[in-house]
């Protein structure tokens, strides 16, 4: 029992589904050609399956297939949408506005566009995490060209008002782009109906294989255009060069397709699955938080901070048995508190305290049950250990207390 793997870390990465890999297999070896290869059958082979995947993954967005612009990944997604807007559009103006909670793909490009001479403001989020309106429309001048803000949050999974940025973009002329990583494939997301000019999403977020994503790119009021970032031989409209990866393509469309079918049950199922997780871990434990806005947040994400306990600690009790998070995949090499939770306003104690679950399509009844027992262990295994915990219990108040510097 006790040897069982518990994988509660989906926001990191989604297991590719069986019926994506089935999909795949045949193009590394029956189908081995280069979709840019013209002259044989091979080549017309390996077009004709990109374009069918293209067509998949436009429809599960409902945008048109000559919109979608494929990648290794949304981190290069959203390099080239940031990078590439900046560079086609700087003679219009050189200021882009984001939030301090965004991806590192996002705030990292940012800090590279400064290097350029580009101007970026970084806003402070409410403490739910969610953009406050009223500031992000005060922060646009006339040298602004760029809006970016993710559409649900990777460690809290909040959810941001995209269709009222939308409009408050549209009413400025300023492009929005949204790094979707987290909400395609999972929520309905439809970047045309809510006004997102630049989308980065990618596929193993959903099921897919790695090392493939896209980026929605909008062709008709407006046109948008983007300055290539890597050359070569003009792939992609001239956007992203590189030899397609054909496998991984396939399989991300067969993704998508599977997404659009199955997103809504697995939606409400994954919910409850959430809630009863939440639920009891916060009934069986004392001083339990949920970060972020419980309202409009993914139906399969939960960020809780265990006061007194910390983070890192705690999942060294079970990480054996129960993968989970307790910050970004893509930052955890750090022992800083999560610049996410830290934005929303926690001090350095609950945001060091906090353990982000993703549950997934392949999370069971039973596995929550499991996870719930061995994090309750672990709490109060660390809680017995920590003199600060007994100093809580005996009714000190720990803000009044000054403790000595080393």
């Amino acid at each position: 029992m006790d040897n069982r793997l518990i994988y509660l870390d989906n926001n990191a990465t989604t297991p590719t589904d069986p019926r994506v890999v089935d999909t795949m297999l045949p193009y590394f070896y029956q189908h081995p050609g280069n979709a840019a290869s013209r002259n044989h059958p091979f080549g017309w082979t390996a077009e004709e399956a990109v374009d069918y995947a293209r067509e998949q993954i436009a429809n599960l967005i409902s945008v048109e297939s000559k919109e979608i612009i494929f990648t290794s990944g949304a981190t290069e997604s959203d390099n080239l949408a940031l990078k590439g807007v900046f560079e086609m559009y700087r003679r219009k103006g050189n200021h882009i506005i984001t939030l301090k909670t965004e991806h590192k793909a996002v705030l990292d490009s940012c800090g590279k566009i400064e290097k350029m001479g580009g101007e970026v403001t970084y806003l402070d989020v409410n403490y739910d995490g969610t953009v406050d309106l009223a500031k992000l429309e005060a922060a646009i001048k006339p040298s602004t060209i760029l809006v970016s803000v993710m559409w649900a949050n990777n460690e809290t999974g909040v959810i941001q008002p995209m269709k009222e940025i939308g409009e408050i973009c549209a009413k400025h002329g300023v492009l929005l782009m949204s790094d979707a990583t987290q909400a395609v494939g999972k929520i309905p997301v439809n970047p045309k109906e809510v006004g997102v000019h630049l989308m980065a999403f990618s596929a193993h977020k959903m099921y897919g294989p790695k090392g493939v994503g896209a980026l929605f790119v909008n062709r008709k009021k407006p046109r948008v255009k983007v300055t290539a970032q890597m050359d070569g031989g003009g792939h992609e409209r001239g956007m992203r060069s590189g030899t397609l990866n054909v496998p991984g393509i396939v399989g991300f469309g067969k993704a998508a397709e599977i997404a659009g079918q199955e997103m809504a049950q697995d939606s409400e199922r994954l919910s409850k699955l959430r809630d009863k997780l939440q639920k009891q871990l916060m009934d069986r434990l004392e001083e339990v938080y949920v970060n972020g806005n419980e309202g409009h947040r993914m139906p399969h994400v939960t960020n809780l901070s265990f006061k007194h306990v910390e983070g890192e600690g705690l999942m060294m009790t079970f990480n054996q048995n129960i993968a989970v998070s307790s910050g970004s995949a893509c930052t955890s090499a750090s022992l800083e508190p999560s610049y996410v939770l830290v934005a929303l306003g926690l001090g350095d104690d609950l945001a060091h305290s906090s353990i982000r679950f993703s549950l997934g399509r392949f999370t069971t009844d039973e596995e929550i049950d499991y996870a719930v027992e061995a994090l309750v262990k672990g709490v109060n295994h660390m809680r017995e250990l920590s003199p600060i915990w007994e100093m809580y219990k005996e009714g000190i108040d720990l803000d009044s207390v000054i403790w000595a510097e080393h």
